[in-house]
C-alpha cells in the first residue's frame, strides 16, 4: 500500500481511443455524418454509453438510441468507410508519449487493450507505429477470439494481463481509461483504474475509478509504487 492509500502495481494496461490517441472527436464526426442526414444528433449523452464498445455493438446502439431508419449492418458498413478517411489523422493525447516512454525506460511491462479491430487499429496508428511498438503486446478486442465479451465486461483486461510472460495477478495491474465502460471493465477485472475523462463527458458517468485526472500529464507514477518522473 502506498502512502496515498493506493495499492502498488507492477504492470500497466492502456486503452487507446480517447486516452492515448485523440480519436473521440473523429468518432462523433463519423457518426454524425450519418445521423444528421435523418435530422438526428449523436451527442455526448449517447457517446458516454457507447464508448469502448466494439464496432458492431456500437452500430446497433446508435441505430436504436436515435431510432435511425436503417439496419445496424447498413450503419456499420457506412461508418467503416468514413473511418478510412478520418482515422489516419489521429494524434497522440497530451502526456501519452512521455508516460509510455518513461514506463518502458524503467522496464515496467505495458500492454495495450483496445476495442478496435486490426484494420481500425492500423488506420489510427499508421503515423505512430514507433510509439505503439513500445508495448509488450497489444490486445485488439474487435479481432481477438479470446476477447469474447466487449467492455464493460472484464475480458479484454484479463486477456491482456495473462499475456504478460509472468502472468501477474489482476490486483498488480493498473489500467488507464477514458471511458465509463472501460472503467467498469477494469474494476470487474479486479484492477485499479486511472480515469482520464474527456472534459465534455457528463460528470454523472464518472463512477468509482481509483483515481481521476484531467490529462496524462498530471499522472504521478510514484503514487502506485512506480518509478517517478525525473524532475
Amino acid at each position: 500500500m502506498s502512502e496515498h492509500g493506493l495499492k502498488n502495481v507492477t504492470h500497466c494496461i492502456f486503452d487507446m481511443d480517447g486516452l492515448l490517441l485523440d480519436t473521440e472527436a473523429l468518432y462523433s464526426k463519423a457518426f454524425n455524418r450519418i445521423t444528421n442526414r435523418y435530422g438526428k444528433e449523436f451527442t455526448w449523452e449517447h457517446k458516454a454509453k457507447t464508448m469502448g464498445f466494439k464496432t458492431s455493438a456500437c452500430a446497433q446502439a446508435v441505430v436504436e438510441m436515435l431510432s435511425l431508419p436503417m439496419t445496424k449492418e447498413e450503419f456499420e458498413s457506412e461508418v467503416v468507410q468514413i473511418y478510412q478517411e478520418l482515422f489516419p489523422s489521429a494524434s497522440p493525447m497530451p502526456g501519452a508519449e512521455r508516460l509510455l516512454r518513461h514506463l518502458k525506460e524503467h522496464n515496467i511491462p505495458i500492454a495495450l487493450a483496445t476495442s478496435s479491430n486490426k484494420e481500425n487499429f492500423e488506420l489510427k496508428t499508421q503515423r505512430w507505429m514507433e510509439l505503439f511498438d513500445l508495448f509488450h503486446h497489444k490486445v485488439l478486442g474487435g479481432s481477438d477470439s479470446e476477447v469474447v465479451n466487449g467492455k464493460p465486461a472484464p475480458d479484454i483486461f484479463l486477456v491482456a494481463a495473462k499475456r504478460f510472460p509472468d502472468n501477474p495477478d489482476p490486483s498488480k495491474c493498473l489500467v488507464f481509461e477514458d471511458a465509463p465502460n472501460g472503467v467498469k471493465a477494469a474494476l470487474s477485472a479486479g484492477m485499479q483504474v486511472v480515469m482520464v475523462p474527456d472534459l465534455m463527458l457528463p460528470k454523472c458517468f464518472i463512477e468509482n475509478p481509483t483515481l481521476v485526472i484531467n490529462t496524462l500529464e498530471h499522472f504521478k507514477p510514484e503514487i502506485f509504487g512506480l518509478p517517478p518522473f525525473k524532475t
